[in-house]
């Protein structure tokens, strides 16, 4: 039977990389005789231009009904003016809400051919291995309410969690550890926010029932400085939807580049979300230079969380760092003693690296 996987190519280089990402699955199909069917539909700004919303019905339907989503990215300028409820951005956070994808997890890893491309030494970088675990429905991007008052001269944005949604992401991020170094930092900003006393309150109370994992708690300023200081101290990292949004973007420099930094976004028991952590970057879109590979690790993560897949996703995996590992580069990465590639070279080494 096949698995049904959703494709939201979505605006600027989007469509490029999850076409990318397209072939490689296919190229997965092949060699181990699995059986993927594909179908394609609008979210963003392209959905505003084609259906006058930024996230359509049919694609909320067509997601619920697939087996996994693979989102390629939404945004660009021309819909920067258009009113809050009509900005790309709002079907992202739409989508995430329809599906209940509470938890986001971010794998950084630090790639010994790559050093180069991180603006970090080279010895503060090795080795580099972490987890992001990320709230994804709850906070300050969903509280109500978030509003313009007094004729535009004040606002008002709401943080608000349940202890039902930290305790599931939490959990989540136990969980992560456990089947990695068995070390958890838990971000917060509880000298200062009742949400964040909760969170660790929480996580206090979580840690009774996973004795195997080691907790620390850090305040997310701290965090932030020690994740580009001294990053291998850190294995699985959880905290609320705002600081992982800033933590895990941060942490891009770690492997150099936005474009090598694959997500997953899951619900407790339904379809799973896959997508690059970089944007659309409609400055490059449709000149084929864009990295293909955040998307395609993706699409690896998508066949270990949502099909179970393992030895399928580490082919992939493997294959990445195979071509990485012969010094091909698209232009985010490039060095001089590199090969320069362009999007679609780069996607056909690792197809032809799985073949």
């Amino acid at each position: 039977m096949a698995n049904k996987i959703v494709l939201l190519p979505g605006d600027g280089i989007g469509a490029e990389v999850i076409y990318a990402a397209k072939d490689v699955l296919e190229a997965i199909s092949k060699k181990f005789g699995k059986e993927f069917e594909f179908s394609s539909h609008d979210i963003g700004g392209i959905a505003i231009d084609n259906h006058g919303t930024p996230l359509p019905d049919e694609t909320v339907e067509a997601c619920k009904k697939a087996d996994a989503v693979l989102l390629g990215a939404v945004g660009g300028p021309k819909w920067d003016n258009n009113p809050s409820d009509l900005r790309p951005e709002r079907g992202l956070l739409g989508i995430r809400k329809a599906l209940d994808l509470y938890a986001n997890l971010r794998p950084v890893k630090g790639f010994d051919k790559l050093l180069h491309a991180s603006p970090l030494r080279p010895d503060i970088i090795n080795g580099s291995d972490l987890l992001i675990v990320r709230e994804l429905t709850g906070g300050l991007y969903f509280g109500r309410p978030s509003e313009r008052q007094d004729n535009g001269n004040a606002v008002v944005d709401t943080l608000t969690y349940t202890r039902k949604e930290i305790e599931r992401i939490v959990d989540k991020a136990f969980q992560s550890a456990q089947l990695r170094k068995k070390h958890l930092t838990s971000v917060d900003k509880a000298n200062v926010l009742e949400s964040s006393k909760l969170w660790r309150e929480i996580v206090e109370e979580k840690k009774a029932q996973y004795p195997d994992v080691t907790v620390e708690h850090v305040l997310v300023d701290a965090a932030a400085m020690k994740l580009i200081t001294n990053p291998t101290q850190f294995d699985v990292i959880v905290t609320e939807n705002m600081f992982g949004d800033i933590l895990s973007d941060e942490a891009s420099v770690l492997t150099g580049s936005l474009g090598m930094l694959p997500s997953a976004s899951l619900a407790e028991d339904g379809v799973g979300l896959y997508e690059p952590a970089h944007g659309s970057a409609p400055d490059i879109a449709g000149k084929g230079i864009a990295n293909p590979i955040a998307m395609i690790l993706s699409a690896a993560m998508m066949l270990r969380y949502s099909f179970q897949m393992n030895e399928e996703a580490q082919t992939i995996e493997d294959a990445v760092e195979q071509v990485l590992n012969q010094n091909y580069h698209t232009a985010d990465l490039y060095n001089k003693n590199g090969e320069l590639v362009n999007t679609n070279e780069m996607t056909q080494l690792i197809v032809e690296t799985i073949e």
